[in-house]
């Protein structure tokens, strides 16, 4: 078997790994359905429990790194603390261990059968969750056969004399073992895939336990960098959520290098206690680091935080996605009160529908990150508060109502639904500002001019809107109506000013398409602007 041949077996078995992990993960996701944010917010009120749910989501994700990203939203979003992420961070640690287990199966003699089951259910059935378990059993054989294809490309490294030198050096000098383990983790970006591969390694005799060791101790590291990476110009708290999984993992494996002789014989025990083939000790020793690094660690997650937030000092911009004032006993005590508390919160809604619009106009006129990275902050409160209030207000409507409570029933119903619009529409521009901005498309001053006209009036019209729906002011709802029909003006006119640029060659077709796409969204914004004054008007007739 020649080089090149060894080279596409082991690079095309570690794209198939890649996809493999990937794969099962997303179906693993789909199967459980989108309910991961809401397990996280549910069941990390203490560190312990955060523990727990790091390690439940990393299994159905399969990437330490996926579940570190989505503690971060959270953290962002002031779902959680750092405290609370901390916990769900070392969870994830020990729900990646997963991966190595299962390898340690060894069923990969069977993964072609799997990856022909997988294909089955997902060609040959309609039905969407026999879809989603079909892409869990086809992401499942697709890890086994990139592993196999990878050893196959490695297996004659254990005849060279070159790489037997280097497993001798790691034996003796365990961190040249820790940095190698890192470099590679960091080059593939998967701990699995660096893991599968040492198990393959050892499984083959190409190294003995106490070169593997120092490798295994090396991949826990490097996982920890694409989190870091993520965290490079993004808030304060995604980079003290990426620090503190670098601090945990560096810190247990400094602890295990201290104790590598009796952490070694420990993982001989077990070996020839159960009887572990090469596979599944690698996933025990795997296990048994972070299990120990998590049941030392634990008990110190504030002094953790600390540290983090005295190397990383500032505050946040925190958008909270929770609701405030939906108590459920005011709905069986008064619900006049509820409805009150309903309104409440709709007017929080409105204030982070006022406030993405806000962002998105600054995302227009300065293409800045940070307010690219806010705007679908606010777009999921406000699809979460949707939720919340609509569940609630329903409960309300189960019980005896007045006419006039009924009557700011309906105004509640209608006007969360227009603001939840809104959301979805300042989504849109962001999407065509993006689009923009990756494509160099460049407008002519005049546009540029014209649309930063119109998202002010459009912001003006919002906030009079939400003013007029917090003290039911008619004349500032007429004032909307009127503001509304300047926007429906100001796009008439926009658009022939677009039709004459591209006549006169001013303008280009990928500018024109993005500007009247924006025109438009800013239009359907005050419509449903529009919506929420004639509710209020409405309500007083």
């Amino acid at each position: 078997m020649d080089l090149q041949e060894l080279l596409f077996m082991f690079f095309g078995g570690l794209g198939i790994f890649l996809f493999g992990i990937k794969y099962l993960g997303d179906g693993l996701q789909k199967v459980a359905g989108d309910g991961l944010r809401d397990l996280l917010d549910r069941f990390t009120t203490n560190p312990i429990m955060g523990v727990f749910a790091g390690i439940f989501v990393t299994i159905l994700l399969q990437t330490s790194t996926g579940t570190t990203v989505l503690t971060i939203g959270l953290v962002n979003a002031g779902f959680m603390t750092l405290k609370q992420a901390i916990g769900v961070i070392i969870g994830a640690n020990i729900g990646t261990t997963a991966t190595a287990f299962i390898i340690g199966i060894k069923i990969s003699a069977y993964a072609l059968p799997i990856i022909a089951v997988g294909t089955f259910l997902i060609f040959f059935f309609k039905n969407h969750k026999v879809n989603n378990y079909g892409q869990v059993f086809f992401g499942f054989g697709a890890l086994f056969l990139g592993l196999n294809l990878m050893g196959d490309g490695l297996y004659p490294l254990r005849d060279l004399q070159a790489f037997t030198d280097l497993t001798i050096s790691m034996s003796e000098n365990p961190l040249l073992g820790v940095l190698i383990g890192t470099i590679f983790t960091v080059a593939v970006q998967s701990s699995s895939a660096a893991i599968g591969l040492l198990q393959t390694l050892f499984a083959q005799g190409a190294m003995d336990l106490n070169a593997a060791l120092p490798v295994l101790f090396g991949d826990n590291i490097g996982t920890t960098i694409t989190a870091v990476l993520a965290a490079i110009g993004a808030s304060v708290a995604a980079k003290r959520a990426a620090l503190t999984h670098v601090i945990f993992n560096v810190i247990g494996t400094v602890l295990v290098l201290i104790l590598l002789v009796p952490f070694t014989r420990l993982v001989e025990f077990f070996r020839d206690s159960l009887n572990l083939n090469p596979e599944m000790t690698i996933a025990f020793a795997h296990g048994i680091f972070n299990v120990s690094n998590t049941l030392i660690q634990l008990p110190f997650i504030a002094v953790l935080a600390w540290i983090v937030i005295k190397i990383i000092p500032g505050q946040d911009s925190a958008i909270s996605y929770k609701a405030v004032h939906l108590e459920e006993r005011f709905i069986r005590q008064s619900p006049s009160i509820a409805l009150g508390q309903g309104k409440k919160e709709v007017m929080r809604m409105a204030e982070l529908s006022e406030k993405g619009i806000e962002e998105v106009s600054m995302y227009f006129k300065t293409q800045g990150k940070k307010h690219r990275e806010l705007i679908p902050q606010y777009e999921d409160a406000i699809n979460n508060l949707d939720k919340k209030i609509t569940d609630y207000l329903i409960q309300v409507s189960s019980h005896s109502l007045t006419d006039d409570d009924s009557k700011t029933h309906s105004t509640l119903m209608h006007t969360i639904r227009d603001l939840e619009r809104i959301g979805d529409h300042m989504e849109n521009i962001m999407e065509l500002v993006e689009y923009q901005i990756t494509n160099k498309v460049t407008f002519s001053e005049s546009a540029v001019s014209d649309l930063d006209e119109m998202f002010d009036l459009t912001l003006s019209t919002i906030r009079q809107a939400v003013k007029a729906l917090d003290t039911g002011d008619i004349e500032e709802a007429n004032a909307v109506l009127l503001k509304e029909e300047q926007i429906d003006k100001m796009e008439r006119d926009l658009r022939k000013k677009h039709i004459m640029r591209l006549n006169e060659n001013k303008c280009t077709g990928a500018a024109g398409v993005i500007y009247v796409d924006m025109v438009s969204n800013l239009e359907r914004i005050g419509d449903h602007a529009v919506n929420i004054a004639e509710v209020v008007i409405g309500e007083d007739d």
